[in-house]
């Protein structure tokens, strides 16, 4: 038996990297996991058996609605939101532009709006629901090169806690996880990569975090069993930012 037997679970940004490993976390679960992701034939390919892999673009209204009614459409339901898209910019703060943080903004914070606001409603319909917001431990850090992405998860975090005040009374719990630096497709391909030896030093357990190292603890707030957890903030970068 799995925590999310009979659920069903849409993560977003969930093609590769910490997304992925989430669905397929969920799905080891028992949960029947859509994948949405931008990269369609990527959501294909990393959707677990017997879900459903859709090319989302979560600052588009018109896809965020399309992903919600198609799940329900063909599933009868929907238990738990994992919002992981997110854009992780490198930029100094001398070469960012307006147009540049509209950009991250659109994803990381109007794609979470639009994710929330269309798929908690299937979840209020049915008195039950999960949203899990993937946030950040650069919000507890002031990270540098990164910051429109910390404002971004900086409002991350407060939406959840508004949002978990908003909708508790109709049996929707609404957490966020904050992953430390963590070793994705999308870091190692970054500047980021070259931060890892550093972080190492300052976390409490001195390796490299992985993508599984952070679905547990989203899989743990999507279950049943996290029904007394909501609006609060879990940190999964093996103590890094435990002061």
């Amino acid at each position: 038996m799995g925590k999310m037997d009979g659920r069903v679970a849409i993560v977003t940004g969930a093609a590769q990297g910490i997304g992925r490993a989430i669905a397929d976390k969920l799905a080891a679960e028992g949960a029947r996991v859509v994948v949405a992701d931008l990269n369609g034939a990527g959501a294909e390919a990393a959707a677990p058996e017997g879900g459903l892999g859709m090319k989302v673009d979560v600052s588009s209204e018109d896809d965020v609605k399309r992903m919600v009614a198609d799940t329900v459409a063909h599933y009868g339901r929907l238990d738990a939101l994992v919002n992981d898209a997110a854009i992780v910019p490198f930029v100094a703060w001398d070469d960012l532009d307006f147009a540049e943080w509209k950009r991250i903004m659109a994803v990381n914070l109007d794609g979470l709006f639009l994710c929330c606001h269309h798929g908690s409603r299937p979840m209020r319909d049915a008195g039950y629901g999960r949203i899990v917001n993937l946030c950040s431990n650069v919000v507890l850090a002031g990270t540098p090169n990164l910051a429109h992405y910390v404002a971004s998860k900086g409002g991350v975090l407060g939406f959840t806690r508004a949002l978990a005040r908003e909708i508790g009374k109709h049996g929707i719990t609404v957490n966020a996880v904050a992953p430390g630096l963590t070793e994705t497709e999308g870091t190692m391909a970054s500047p980021h990569a070259e931060s890892f030896e550093f972080v190492q030093m300052l976390q409490c357990i001195p390796r490299r975090g992985v993508a599984a190292d952070i679905a547990p603890s989203v899989a743990f707030l999507a279950s049943e069993e996290a029904g007394w957890v909501t609006g609060q903030l879990l940190v999964a970068d093996a103590g890094m930012s435990h002061n």
